[in-house]
């Protein structure tokens, strides 16, 4: 999931880079939401995992 947040991310720079902007604010919002949600999820396996 951070892979394709990194991913999305590197789209809309070189979406924004070339004139793409709408393409751009579309793959920065993916890259964002997926990053919130994989920090997210990584917080509550944290709590909740196993433990030895």
């Amino acid at each position: 999931m951070l892979g394709n947040s990194v991913l999305f991310l590197i789209i809309s720079i070189i979406a924004g880079v070339i004139g793409f902007f709408d393409m751009a604010g579309a793959a920065s919002a993916i890259a964002e939401i997926l990053s919130v949600l994989f920090l997210v999820l990584f917080i509550v396996s944290l709590f909740t995992g196993r433990r030895r």
